[in-house]
């Protein structure tokens, strides 16, 4: 199509996005707004850039939950307050009688940390940002926090800031953004208890343990993600969320860059925030109008790390894939999560699967990292075919990036309807108001190019009728020569 009739259709796209609601992130010049403690003001706040760009994510959880490394990150409240047999007996089989949660942390060494050679594996499996917990929900705290005597990194088990150590190596052997995890309530933090007991009329819990530790993380290791959890059971007017982020977005030091997810008080999921989390592994497989992120865990069940695991309890590397295609398209971000061990290394089997997605994201990145959404998130007609788009360039051409999750093995080739099922053309007919032209000028060699990325260097043989795009697939073995795996995309650019 001649670049007279695509800008039409360019712009058909533009007034799409805004009719459906679809936030693009943006970096606003002029005076610096300020913003009220409320909802009202603080959900006027643009979207930093970088957040949007970077799609994809580490998680990370690690504490003293990694020491007894079974059934979940949950281990303490399991087995003492819900008294679930599963726990019990494990305690009963593997520990004295006697034994305390907290004892566990003296076995917490991480004498294998090695933050720089996390920094580098994140590094190489092509995320660019990564949140660490700072403190779950047992309250231990991975920095030597002056709310949390004898119950942090520093004062027992590792005697080290773990923090301190991964922001460093991050920044110095990375592009990567920091960011920290923050759980609002602790199980069995005695003030957090007996503010229950004042049925939440009190707010002893959030004024001498919760604010001071949130700036002290703040000013102290400029996380520019702030990763809110443990909210469920408190309105956000008792943790006081509102006040705390309009000191974040007005007055901190991460004030330009940082971004919050929606984890702020009950009623606040999926409603509040830079970025939506809604639910862990939250996947809607629809477009979403704000932007929103997928947090989950390379370990199907458990965030933290345990041995009670087999290797059908892990996601493959085309599942991880595919994860990452699905939530992209749909104006996601992933946020994959991995769980160290207590001596401060990463498994084999999580290594491999972040090594894995760096391979793809190198060959196929370009379809991911600062994409936007396409008119159509998948093909209608096509199963496992999604897709995502690049602003139109300046010679008014735009590029649409077709992720086939599953390899037409049977024909090596296939058809796809990257304009969808229901568009018919017909010559000079407005469609919506937009002039298509004639049908043989929408995908035609003069103004459409095809091109599986990997295999920049050889010609791909397609040919079209109307909707349709009928793409031959170079010779498998070729393909495999060259490493590509588990999805592949092919760039269509029409001029």
């Amino acid at each position: 199509m001649a670049i007279a009739a695509w800008t039409p259709l360019l712009a058909a796209l533009i007034v799409w996005q805004a009719r459906a609601g679809v936030e693009v992130a943006a970096q606003v010049p002029g005076p610096r707004t300020r913003y009220e403690p409320n909802w009202a003001s603080l959900d006027q706040r643009p979207l930093p850039r970088w957040y949007d760009e970077a799609k994809v994510g580490i998680f990370l959880h690690y504490g003293v939950y990694s020491v007894p490394s079974y059934g979940s990150e949950w281990f303490w409240t399991n087995w003492i307050n819900l008294r679930n047999p599963d726990y019990i007996r494990f305690m009963q089989r593997n520990y004295r009688p006697g034994f305390t949660y907290q004892e566990f942390a003296e076995q917490f060494t991480a004498e294998l940390f090695n933050a720089t050679e996390w920094a580098l594996l994140f590094k190489d499996s092509g995320a660019r940002y990564v949140v660490l917990t700072s403190k779950h929900h047992d309250g231990f705290t991975l920095w030597p926090s002056k709310s949390s005597f004898g119950w942090n990194s520093v004062d027992v088990g590792p005697k080290r800031d773990i923090i301190k150590e991964l922001a460093a190596a991050v920044r110095s052997e990375s592009d990567l953004k920091f960011g920290l995890y923050y759980s609002l309530f602790e199980w069995f933090n005695r003030l957090w208890t007996d503010d229950k007991l004042h049925l939440l009329m009190q707010q002893n819990y959030v004024t001498r343990k919760v604010r001071p530790e949130q700036m002290e993380l703040v000013e102290q290791y400029l996380p520019e993600v702030i990763w809110s959890d443990g909210d469920w059971e408190a309105p956000a007017k008792y943790w006081r969320s509102e006040e705390f982020i309009a000191w974040l977005y007005n007055d901190s030091p991460v004030r330009d860059t940082v971004v919050t997810n929606d984890r702020w008080g009950f009623g606040t999921a999926c409603l509040h925030g830079d970025f939506y989390n809604c639910a862990d592994r939250f996947n809607p497989g629809v477009l979403q109008a704000h932007k929103w992120e997928n947090a989950f865990t390379l370990d199907k069940t458990s965030w933290g790390q345990r041995f009670d695991v087999s290797l059908k309890d892990f996601m493959t590397s085309k599942e991880v894939i595919k994860e990452i295609v699905t939530t992209v398209s749909c104006n996601g971000n992933v946020l994959i999560n991995v769980g160290p061990t207590k001596y401060g290394t990463i498994l084999p089997i999580f290594e491999e699967r972040l090594r894995d997605m760096g391979r793809w994201l190198k060959i196929n990145g370009e379809g991911i990292y600062a994409s936007k959404p396409w008119i159509y998130q998948n093909d209608t007609v096509t199963p496992n075919v999604w897709y995502t788009r690049h602003p139109q360039a300046s010679n008014g051409s735009i590029s649409v990036y077709a992720f086939i999750l599953e390899y037409p093995y049977d024909t090596n080739e296939l058809n796809i309807y990257p304009l969808g099922k229901d568009i018919n053309i017909y010559s000079n007919v407005l469609l919506t108001g937009v002039d298509m032209g004639v049908a043989e000028e929408i995908l035609n060699e003069e103004s459409t190019e095809v091109v599986m990325l990997g295999m920049e260097d050889t010609k791909i043989q397609w040919s079209s009728k109307q909707n349709k795009l009928h793409i031959v697939f170079p010779p498998k073995n070729r393909i495999d020569k060259r490493g590509l795996d588990f999805a592949w995309t092919f760039k269509i650019t029409i001029k």
